[in-house]
């Protein structure tokens, strides 16, 4: 698996842009909120330690992973953010739902990135199970929700120097 030697919440501070400039969204599935929680979390702490200004994170809640795509789509047309986060948690299960529902969040977040000038960061957790996924969200591999704040960092400092 691509984790297993890597640690998700390293990042070299130094090589990452300022955030305190930019204001976030993030979009968070309540389902596997026990997961997605740790996510945010990570995320929130990297966005804080590298400049981010409280009141310029925004959360908002959605039901489940599927309704990320309209959430970050809602957010992006409403609150004037450089870039969103859209975090959640899908666990395969017995049936095809798993690969519709990741299938579903994939796609519809690619779209989002090709038609607004508003990059979305994929943080989606697909784990076979659960134990996958709270070693993924702040267990021991890290926190994707960390690897995914670098990410948005980054992003929007290169949206910002695109448009200039």
């Amino acid at each position: 698996m691509a984790t297993e030697n890597k640690n998700l919440s390293q990042y070299d501070k130094n090589t990452i842009p300022s955030a305190k400039n930019f204001r976030f969204g993030i979009v968070v599935s309540e389902w596997n909120d026990k997961i997605t929680n740790g996510l945010y979390t990570g995320a929130e702490k990297a966005l804080l330690d590298c400049g981010a200004l409280p009141e310029n994170i925004i959360r908002w809640d959605v039901p489940g992973s599927f309704e990320l795509v309209y959430g970050s789509k809602r957010m992006i047309q409403t609150q004037r953010v450089d870039v969103v986060i859209a975090i959640g948690c899908v666990i395969k299960g017995e049936t095809m739902h798993f690969e519709f529902v990741c299938e579903g969040v994939t796609q519809g977040i690619k779209d989002l990135n090709i038609q607004t000038d508003v990059p979305v960061i994929f943080c989606l957790l697909t784990d076979n199970n659960e134990q996958q996924s709270i070693d993924r969200s702040g267990g021991k591999h890290g926190n994707k929700g960390t690897e995914a704040a670098i990410a948005a960092i980054k992003m929007a400092d290169l949206q910002h120097k695109s448009t200039r």
